[in-house]
């Protein structure tokens, strides 16, 4: 199978894809398609990575992920029940080449420059919701009427970019792998020491090469999203470790120091790990 680019499996004469996963561990491999993805997660959480960003997933989480947005799942370790998430696959195309021009649906065109950087919709879900749970028995008429209230209410609802920056090239299959397994190494890795020689190994580049590469593609140094990463999984921590301190969370998640910890924490959360854990 390659990486990337990942290809959707698709019904004969379906314009339209819904798709359950539920697995212990969904499909976790850095992947990118034609299809716009709506995913509503009914069980689970876990690791998302959209673009350039790192974040988490949990249940009744609905995410948008835009076309060729490269992105993975990586569910938490360590779990015996199995998550699940339900997806709509779809393209600007696949309902004719001018249909979402019509004036019947001007009031959800900025949706598809809104879903480019991918979002995490913050307001309206119950509806959305109770949609995406009727969808597994509903007929095909039904479920394309479904698919345009689903639409209509996140083009209207609050939402938050899951990435702040997108590559606006298709990734070779050599560079989906690469890049792949650049995220893999950092992902499995974070709460260890990482130094530029190790992950440019892992790209099989010269440091000073992978610096550049990795910079142009996320627009960001690697050391900054390595940081990111770790922020992220202090937060899960803060979240569902309350007797852990502030200090073991730091070191546990990969800092050796307790004030580098802290300002950083600051920089990408806004809050100091004290004010995030007594949210």
């Amino acid at each position: 199978m390659k990486v990337l680019p990942f290809k959707i499996p698709k019904p004969e004469n379906n314009a339209l894809i819904y798709q359950e996963d539920i697995e212990v561990v969904f499909y976790d491999k850095l992947h990118q398609h034609d299809e716009i993805q709506i995913s509503f997660i009914e069980k689970g959480n876990g690791t998302l990575l959209v673009g350039d960003k790192i974040s988490s997933y949990a249940k009744n989480d609905i995410f948008i992920i835009g076309s060729n947005l490269p992105h993975a799942f990586k569910s938490d370790k360590n779990v015996e029940e199995k998550s699940k998430m339900l997806s709509l696959f779809f393209t600007e195309t696949s309902f004719g080449e001018s249909f979402f021009e019509l004036n019947e649906l001007a009031e959800i065109n900025h949706f598809f420059s809104k879903s480019l950087q991918g979002l995490i919709l913050k307001s309206n879900k119950t509806e959305i919701i109770n949609n995406f749970l009727k969808l597994k028995n509903a007929s095909k008429l039904e479920r394309f009427i479904l698919f345009l209230e689903i639409l209509k209410t996140a083009s209207n609802t609050k939402s938050e970019p899951l990435s702040t920056f997108v590559y606006n090239k298709k990734y070779s299959d050599i560079e989906g792998k690469r890049m792949r397994n650049v995220f893999d190494f950092t992902i499995e890795n974070a709460n260890q020491r990482i130094s530029l020689d190790d992950i440019a190994n892992v790209a099989n580049m010269t440091k000073n090469a992978f610096c550049k590469y990795f910079k142009k593609r996320t627009n960001k140094t690697y050391v900054s999203f390595l940081t990111e990463l770790r922020i992220e999984n202090a937060c899960k921590l803060l979240n569902t470790e309350k007797d852990l301190s502030i200090n073991e969370i730091a070191y546990k998640v990969g800092f050796n120091n307790i004030s580098n910890f802290n300002r950083k924490f600051k920089e990408v959360k806004k809050v100091t790990p004290l004010s995030y854990k007594n949210l």
